[in-house]
C-alpha cells in the first residue's frame, strides 16, 4: 500500500477553493495540523469566522479532492476551527479587546432595527463566536428588554461590567438612566455617552461587537464614526417605498462616513407590508440583500419576554441564524480584502 504524505495532502487541498475569498485553502494557510495514520488522514481547516455559511461546501470539496487525487486514502476526518481577523485600529484607538465592530442602522424608526441587531448578535454567538451587543440607541434603548436583562452585574474596578444574556455580552444606556426618562441630548453629550459605552466598559475578548444605532442619520452616527473604526455596517428596511427611500439615505450616510456597507436587510416581509422593496434598494445601490425576514408575531412575543427568536429553534430561528452567517461571511471578505 502506497504511503500517503503531507505533501500529497496539501497538493490535493491546493485545488479546493474558498468560495467567498476565491483562493485555495493552502494559499490561504487554512490547512493546519495534518495527521496521517496508515491510510487515514485528519486535518483542521481554519476558518475566518465560526459562523461560516459555507462550511459544508469546504468539507465536501476537500473530501472529493482527496479521494480524487489519493485513490488509496481511507477515512478522512476534517475538523473546523476559526480565527476572526482583528482590526488593529480598534485596540489602538480605544484600547478595548474587540476584533471587529458591526453597526446596524436604518434611515427611519419602526423598521425592526433593534430586533435585527439583537438576533444577529445571538445568532453569531450560537455559532460559537464571542459577541458583544452595544445599545447605542440612546433615545430608545430597548436592548435590555429584548435580551431579558434588568441590571448590570457589579463593576470591575473602575469599569462597568457588561451583562451576559443568551451567550452575548450586553451594554446599554438603558442600564444607566432612570426607566422611562426621556433624553434630550445632542452633540457633545451624545459623543461623551458613546465614548463611555466603549472605553469605560470591561469588555471581554470579542470577535464581534454589534452596535445598535439610533434610527436616522444624526449626531449619534457621526459621533460613533469619529470614535471608533467601524468594520462594517448593515441597513435595515421594511418593504414599503417610504422605508426603502430612507434606507437609501442610511446607506449613503454610512458611505459618507467611510464605513463599508455590507448590505441591506429587508425586515417584516409578508402580506401586510409586501416584499421586494429591500431587494430593489440593494440592486439600485449595488449592495447585497443579506436577508428577507418575515413579519411574524412570534418575534414580538419573544422580544417582549426577553427571548430573541435566534436563541430558540425552528424556521424563524433559522432565518435569523442564516442572516448571522451571511453577515459573518461578508465581513470576513471585507476584512480579507482590506488586509490583502
Amino acid at each position: 500500500m502506497q504511503t500517503i504524505t503531507n505533501e500529497q495532502v496539501l497538493k490535493a487541498l491546493g485545488t479546493v477553493m474558498e468560495p467567498e475569498l476565491h483562493q485555495d485553502l493552502v494559499t490561504l494557510n487554512f490547512v493546519r495540523d495534518i495527521r496521517i495514520e496508515e491510510n487515514a488522514v485528519s486535518f483542521t481547516i481554519m476558518l475566518t469566522t465560526p459562523a461560516c455559511p459555507l462550511k459544508h461546501v469546504l468539507q465536501r470539496d476537500s473530501e472529493n479532492a482527496l479521494r480524487r487525487d489519493l485513490p488509496g486514502i481511507g477515512q478522512i476526518r476534517i475538523h473546523f476551527d476559526s480565527e476572526v481577523r482583528a482590526v488593529k485600529r480598534i485596540r489602538e484607538k480605544l484600547d478595548v479587546p474587540i476584533k471587529t465592530i458591526l453597526a446596524v442602522g436604518s434611515g427611519k424608526g419602526g423598521v425592526g432595527k433593534t430586533t435585527v441587531a439583537v438576533n444577529l448578535a445571538v445568532g453569531l454567538a450560537r455559532d460559537g463566536a464571542s459577541v458583544g451587543l452595544l445599545d447605542a440607541d440612546i433615545y430608545g434603548p430597548n436592548v435590555p428588554l429584548m435580551m431579558g436583562v434588568r441590571e448590570l452585574p457589579p463593576a470591575r474596578g473602575d469599569k462597568l461590567a457588561p451583562a451576559l444574556a443568551h451567550g452575548v455580552w450586553v451594554m446599554s444606556m438603558g442600564f444607566l438612566i432612570p426607566r422611562d426618562e426621556a433624553l434630550v441630548w445632542r452633540g457633545p453629550m451624545i459623543h461623551g455617552a458613546l465614548r463611555q459605552l466603549f472605553a469605560d466598559v470591561a469588555w471581554e475578548e470579542l470577535d464581534y461587537l454589534v452596535v445598535d444605532l439610533p434610527p436616522g442619520t444624526g449626531d449619534a452616527q457621526l459621533s460613533l464614526a469619529q470614535l471608533v473604526p467601524l468594520t462594517g455596517g448593515i441597513v435595515v428596511t421594511t418593504p414599503q417605498a417610504v422605508s426603502v427611500a430612507d434606507a437609501r439615505r442610511g446607506v449613503r450616510a454610512f458611505q459618507r462616513l467611510e464605513v463599508p456597507v455590507l448590505g441591506i436587510v429587508e425586515n417584516m416581509a409578508g402580506e401586510t407590508f409586501g416584499s421586494g422593496g429591500g431587494e430593489e434598494a440593494a440592486r439600485e445601490l449595488g449592495l447585497p440583500l443579506l436577508a428577507r425576514l418575515p413579519l411574524d408575531p412570534a418575534v414580538v412575543r419573544g422580544s417582549d419576554r426577553g427571548l430573541p427568536p435566534a436563541a430558540g429553534e425552528g424556521e424563524l430561528a433559522e432565518s435569523f441564524r442564516r442572516l448571522a452567517r451571511v453577515v459573518a461571511g461578508h465581513l470576513s471578505v471585507a476584512l480579507f480584502r482590506a488586509s490583502a
